[in-house]
């Protein structure tokens, strides 16, 4: 009989106070949808960000060439370390902590032509290994370089999403205010058609002719050290050598294994290189080196407090919500005094009473973050209908959003409804009855 009878009240006292009984729901209802949002775009702008930031590749490490800064074993420093595509080999041969490696080459300014198309762009010779460390995942129907290409100087070039469409569609995908943007799923059907025309036609590059074998799938790349992948032509190192006759690689790219981290194999890169060109292991200026990881981890750091202090914000609003929801039973309590008087000399027990209170407050609490829920979870849902993923990402309700949310609202729904409940119950019913 207590939660039929204690619902008919609160729906009673309710219609007395409707308007105060609105701005107090509203305030709960505020901050739990606030929390909530919060929540979803924080993480959706976290993934992302870090999205991004693997687009570059996961857990690799990328050497250039440096400058000794230490005296070693009678050498001087400021000497000049340059390594070798054999380097590179022994490198590959002798770590034990490193999944992939391979050397890049770089030359810039280099003419690529189809039909009456002709421009100038970057060119990489790498090795097979490379695609998989960077990402470099083709479109459906496309492949990347592979050992037969390396081992036999096949003239065959796998290339960006953005520079296939400049090449085989110049249709502007990539730019312009027309275009689609590169995370939605219009832009990647874009792509594979043009992928599609692509496959198997043939590119001029400075003159010679090179047959497409693949086309990047779009990816997100928010990090770069020599241009973005998606504007890239990549050919064969020993074709790129063939054309160039370089000698010296640009850099090299290293992927460690999934048990090891960059900083253990760029120690025991430094120890391979340092036995052969005599530097010291420990000169961190022999071989300049970018951890990709530091960039991940910092990032998830970063979201991961951002995240905190946007919820924090949530739950101040939703105390101040509590707040209202305390100081309107204390309202009821005031224009109910005589009813619970009546009730106590009748006989009943402060436990009625309390309890009365109490579930009224998480009631006006419930409502409010329950409308509060379903209002951000219906934004969430059609977010993705704008498609402004590339720019914050896609918002997700997560399970501990949920579960913070409810803890939240019943621990200030119980705090707001139990000092209020207490004063109603310890009235003396001769008090109580009192005319005010």
């Amino acid at each position: 009989m207590l939660p039929l009878h204690t619902v008919k009240q609160f729906f009673t006292d309710m219609r007395r106070q409707k308007l105060r009984t609105a701005m107090t729901t509203f305030g709960i209802f505020w901050g739990t949808c606030s929390i909530v949002l919060l929540f979803a775009f924080g993480q959706g702008l976290r993934e992302s960000q870090v999205e991004s930031q693997k687009g570059l590749g996961e857990n690799i490490g990328i050497f250039w060439p440096g400058i000794t800064s230490k005296d070693h074993k009678g050498l001087p420093r400021g000497r000049q370390v340059q390594f070798t595509e054999d380097d590179i080999r022994m490198v590959k041969t002798k770590a034990l902590t490193i999944e992939r490696i391979s050397p890049e080459f770089s030359k810039w300014n280099v003419s690529l032509k189809v039909g009456r198309t002709n421009m100038v762009q970057n060119v990489i010779g790498i090795w097979p290994e490379f695609g998989e460390m960077r990402n470099l995942i083709p479109t459906e129907g496309s492949r990347f370089i592979n050992e037969q290409d390396l081992d036999q100087r096949r003239r065959v070039v796998f290339i960006g999403d953005q520079l296939a469409d400049q090449l085989f569609n110049n249709s502007a995908l990539t730019g312009g205010g027309n275009s689609s943007p590169q995370g939605s799923e219009k832009y990647q059907l874009e792509i594979q058609k043009v992928a599609d025309r692509a496959i198997g036609q043939q590119v001029l590059v400075n003159g010679v002719p090179f047959t497409v074998i693949g086309v990047m799938k779009p990816k997100k790349q928010d990090s770069s050290y020599n241009g973005r992948d998606a504007r890239k032509a990549y050919i064969p190192a020993s074709t790129f050598n063939t054309m160039y006759s370089r000698r010296y690689p640009n850099n090299f790219v290293v992927q460690a294994k999934p048990t090891e981290t960059i900083k253990k194999s760029k120690e025991e890169i430094l120890s391979i290189l340092g036995a052969k060109y005599r530097f010291d292991p420990t000169d961190r200026e022999a071989l300049a080196v970018w951890d990709v990881s530091e960039g991940i981890e910092f990032m998830n750091s970063f979201f991961g407090a951002f995240q905190m202090f946007l919820v924090g914000i949530g739950v101040a609003t939703l105390i101040t919500g509590g707040i209202g929801v305390s100081n309107i039973m204390n309202v009821v309590l005031e224009e109910r005094t005589k009813e619970i008087g009546i009730k106590m000399a009748l006989g009943a027990r402060k436990s009625y009473i309390l309890v009365q209170f109490i579930v009224e407050t998480l009631m006006i609490t419930g409502i409010g973050g329950l409308f509060g829920f379903l209002f951000a979870f219906g934004i969430v849902s059609i977010f993705p209908a704008l498609q402004l993923e590339d720019y914050i990402g896609v918002p997700r309700v997560d399970i501990f959003g949920g579960i913070l949310v409810t803890v939240l609202l019943g621990v200030i729904g119980l705090i707001a409804g139990i000092f209020p409940a207490r004063r109603a119950a310890n009235l003396q019913p001769v008090q109580a009855l009192k005319l005010f």
